[in-house]
């Protein structure tokens, strides 16, 4: 399932392609037929991401809400100008670490490609190779290609097409994708849990603590509650627990108070990082070198998630998979005692 940091690269990707133009709107599938003729002509005037779920405003106060879900996704095509605080996927990458460190940029002059999917430009979401061509604008570092078809074909089951006059994003596979009215959004937003890149740190932390110090349910679960905190997803969850050595089911009113404001410190940390590399990067400190083959493959960024059986990269013991909610969880049973 894409997780907080997919929407919000999607959210910035629309503010620089969408906002403030004159969209014209398709469902080529033909399960928003009604919708898309609602959008089509309007000018988009506003985007925002909370969560795992993407805001996208038009004139007349009608507002389209797409949640990806598990299997959703946004491809886009034609001339896409990237926008300057996120990573490119064939551009230069990542150029601090964790810790916020600055690194030798020279390191990530090079492309880095993720064979999982991630840090794309051309589909954002579900993992999945770019089905579309992408013709790169002038703000990227790509090379213009004028023998693209414009527009371009309809490939598969596309919810939602929506368009300017040079770029295309195309809606599969969401969960919702909805129109709604003001009330309506603020209605939606205000049973999601904090957003550490919407609402006030401070506030939100204050927020998260409350609610989880007086639930039962165990942390493992918590953290994947949406009306907890907004998205966190499986991989994220994993890794926090790990990076926390905190036990997946202890009870959340029985987390520390301070650890608990370490999750969510820790959550407003790798969420930036993510939105600004694209990947879900959960490992601190490497070296240039690691760091590279850590945005270029997912078994060299993670702690603990997909590596049910390896052995634990700081004690050795076997990490455990098991099923918690109906999703997987990875956790070491040694240093999350």
């Amino acid at each position: 399932m894409p997780e907080g940091h997919s929407v919000h690269r999607i959210a910035r990707q629309f503010e620089r392609n969408f906002v403030g133009q004159r969209v014209f709107a398709s469902s080529p599938q033909g399960r928003f037929v009604e919708g898309a003729a609602l959008l089509d002509g309007r000018t988009a005037t506003d985007v925002r991401a909370v969560g795992k779920q993407m805001f996208l405003e038009f004139e007349e106060d009608l507002w389209l809400r797409v949640h990806l879900g598990m299997y959703g996704a946004w491809d886009f095509a034609g001339e896409i100008v990237v926008d300057p605080t996120i990573a490119a996927a064939n551009g230069r990458m990542g150029q601090t670490n964790q810790r916020g460190t600055e690194l030798d940029a020279a390191v990530f002059d090079a492309p880095v490609f993720d064979a999982a999917g991630e840090n794309s430009l051309t589909s954002i979401g579900a993992p999945r190779r770019a089905r579309v061509h992408v013709r790169m604008s002038e703000q990227t570092t790509g090379l213009a290609d004028e023998g693209s078809e414009w527009p371009p074909p309809v490939v598969g089951q596309v919810r939602l097409r929506l368009m300017t006059e040079v770029t295309c994003a195309d809606l599969r596979g969401p969960t919702a994708c909805a129109l709604q009215s003001p009330d309506e959004v603020a209605a939606t937003i205000a049973k999601l849990g904090p957003d550490p890149l919407v609402d006030d740190l401070a506030e939100g932390e204050e927020r998260f603590v409350a609610a989880v110090r007086k639930k039962p349910t165990p942390i493992g679960l918590l953290l994947m509650d949406q009306s907890i905190v907004s998205g966190i997803g499986n991989v994220y969850r994993a890794e926090m627990l790990f990076r926390a050595r905190l036990n997946p089911h202890t009870p959340g009113r029985d987390v520390p108070e301070e650890v608990v404001r370490e999750l969510w410190r820790d959550w407003a940390h790798l969420l930036a990082i993510g939105v600004e590399t694209g990947q879900m990067m959960t490992m601190d400190d490497l070296d240039p070198d690691s760091y590279r083959r850590a945005m270029a493959h997912r078994d060299d960024r993670h702690w603990v998630y997909h590596r049910a059986g390896l052995p634990c990269r700081i004690c050795g013991t076997e990490i455990v998979l098991e099923e918690v909610g109906g999703r997987k969880l990875y956790w070491c049973p040694n240093d999350q005692r």
